[in-house]
């Protein structure tokens, strides 16, 4: 549920008011506590501006202050019950902190349930508070209304709102039911039907997780096909290297994305290096692999798996 719960995080920015001009700023650069100060110190006059109490509630969000954006978000919806994202973020809030206190969650559920349905209610076309309950209800056990037949509904919905997300949505609930047919075909119509990095990663998570490593590789280079993003070449070299299929394949690939490297790619050159070591230890290259394990070490010398894959090909 992560994924989509943050998605109520999104801050609202286009305040009028000139001391509230510097939270954009500081939400781009991820600055949520000088943010929160900000506004804390604007709402000592203007106490009940609703954006500010909702962008309160956002900063407080990214810091996973689920107690204090619970709050600010309630005053939202006890302002006006008629608006569809503060009941959405109200119940998104409310879903996080269950999923961090599993001890609270079940007297959760219900303001969490009514949150997103009373969102989905208000605005046919919230797109977020379907992707919630559509997750939510896969999630929950039936004894707390958990339902497919729920899910799907709510992944119809979307399908009718927007057909990628409806494929998506549609593939998310049958890989969870364990039905990894129906989910690749899903998977395949989003990938068909709007072709974004999202959408194949999906795909390829799902073929990971079937231990389909070739299936995966293949459907990773149609995306980079696609795309032409770098980080795709890291994503083959992994793949090669955790099931030991198509090394020479991945071994160019990793050598590929260490050679045209950027900050943008993602994944730091270290992982590239470590990927390069399995390859070189399922080759039984012992040379090779301690070297590139100790290229790993080097620049994230505190990473466990690094350590650990060293110790392995000590031990060769």
């Amino acid at each position: 549920m992560k994924k989509f719960l943050f998605l109520f995080l999104c801050p609202l920015l286009l305040f009028s008011q000139s001391s509230l001009d510097e939270v954009e700023s500081l939400f781009k650069n991820k600055q949520f506590k000088k943010a929160e100060n900000v506004i804390i110190n604007y709402l000592k006059t203007y106490q009940n501006n609703l954006k500010a109490i909702e962008l309160l509630g956002d900063a407080y969000g990214h810091q996973k202050k689920w107690d204090e954006a619970i709050a600010n978000y309630k005053k939202l919806v006890e302002a006006n019950q008629q608006n569809a994202n503060y009941h959405y973020k109200y119940g998104g809030a409310l879903g996080m902190k269950a999923l961090e206190n599993k001890f609270k969650a079940i007297g959760l559920i219900g303001d969490i349930k009514s949150s997103f349905l009373k969102a989905a209610d208000l605005d046919q076309n919230h797109i977020e508070a379907r992707w919630a309950l559509v997750e939510l209800y896969m999630q929950l056990p039936g004894i707390f209304g958990g339902s497919k037949s729920k899910s799907l509904h709510f992944a119809q919905e979307l399908e009718n709102l927007s057909k990628v997300d409806g494929y998506l949505a549609k593939g998310y609930v049958y890989e969870y039911d364990k039905q990894p047919e129906l989910a690749e075909k899903y998977y395949k119509m989003a990938i068909k039907e709007g072709g974004s990095l999202v959408c194949f990663d999906k795909l390829t998570k799902l073929y990971e997780t079937e231990k389909e490593p070739q299936k995966a590789i293949k459907n990773i280079e149609e995306a980079q096909e696609k795309h032409q993003r770098n980080a795709l070449h890291y994503q083959i070299g992994k793949v090669a290297a955790e099931y030991n299929v198509e090394l020479q394949k991945g071994e160019q690939c990793l050598q590929t994305y260490l050679k045209n490297h950027s900050p943008e790619d993602g994944v730091p050159k270290a992982w590239a290096h470590y990927r390069l070591a399995q390859i070189h230890m399922h080759q039984k290259n012992k040379t090779e692999a301690l070297k590139y394990i100790n290229l790993a070490i080097a620049e994230l010398p505190k990473i466990k798996p690094f350590k650990q894959e060293k110790e392995k090909i000590l031990n060769m």
